[in-house]
């Protein structure tokens, strides 16, 4: 039995879990970098190769379980990997555990924003990213990757950090006073509580990989010069979800390549700090 990070099969079982993962290995809409597809299996085999002690909360994350609920692997077309990804999330919301994505290119975020949605109220999507990706349609399907946030930003409440390319057609789109663009965060000390001023209530988290700069985190599809630091995007992350109930996250955009090792790790490290930050918060 395959399981997440190598943990004991005792702590990777649905009923022992308080985590759920599925993984989308969706490269489907990309435009230059390719390779997104092998994202999930790249972060799955870096995460066999961490330490499992998070030094900073004195915890071990995976304790509390992490149940590998399988990948989906429907990639017909655009709008069908939506449609399996928002019947797959729904299903697992069920359980009522975390539920946790990991990508492929952030067109898989689409549908399980969509689910996660419908479950609860009054909810803030935090999106981490280079890219505003609100366009309302792209090379002819609304759930391209350059969509990725436009359905969340008409129903919810979205929050977008690290900013730093985006298309003029996207500018009427943007949520106003929401929108921290790379460039104003490098020249302000207090960004962090800026941002946590505008988010509340319930959060899903959605993390695009090119939102680091590519000199920590290059394997990905549309690598932009000018992205976040570990430390400060991790203080963001921690003060999140000590403010808020996080309800899901999902990280996406981890791209094979020749220098996809680093990317992985830090990916991989990612998601068991806000597997940490979760459930300090909880206990």
């Amino acid at each position: 039995m395959k399981t997440y990070a190598g943990i004991p099969e005792e702590n990777a079982s649905l009923e022992n879990s308080k985590v759920v993962l599925v993984t989308v290995p969706y490269d489907g809409t990309s435009t230059w970098g390719k390779g997104a597809d092998k994202g999930p299996e790249l972060f799955l085999d870096a995460s066999e190769n961490m330490e499992l002690y998070d030094i900073e909360t004195g915890t071990e994350p995976y304790l509390e379980g992490v149940y590998l609920a399988g990948e989906i692997s429907e990639n017909s077309t655009p709008e069908a990997m939506t449609e399996a990804v928002y019947q797959k999330t729904k299903e697992l919301l069920a359980t009522d555990k975390l539920f946790t994505l990991f990508g492929g290119e952030h067109s898989v975020s689409i549908g399980s924003i969509r689910a996660v949605g419908e479950k609860f109220e009054n909810l803030t999507i935090l999106q981490l990213d280079a890219h505003t990706d609100l366009r309302p349609e792209f090379h002819g399907s609304t759930s391209n990757h350059a969509c990725a946030v436009f359905e969340a930003n008409q129903k919810h409440n979205l929050v977008q950090v690290g900013i730093r390319s985006m298309d003029v057609e996207e500018v009427e789109y943007l949520p106003e006073g929401r929108v921290f663009f790379a460039h104003e965060i490098a020249n302000n000390e207090n960004w962090v509580n800026d941002v946590l001023e505008k988010v509340s209530g319930n959060v899903y988290i959605t993390i695009d990989l090119d939102a680091f700069d590519p000199s920590i985190a290059p394997s990905t599809g549309t690598p932009e010069p000018g992205g976040l630091q570990w430390y400060p995007t991790l203080e963001l992350l921690r003060k999140v979800f000590e403010k808020c109930n996080v309800v899901a996250f999902d990280i996406v955009e981890l791209m094979d390549s020749a220098y996809s090792k680093p990317s992985a790790f830090l990916a991989a490290k990612l998601y068991y700090k806000m597997l940490a930050y979760y459930h300090i918060n909880k206990d």
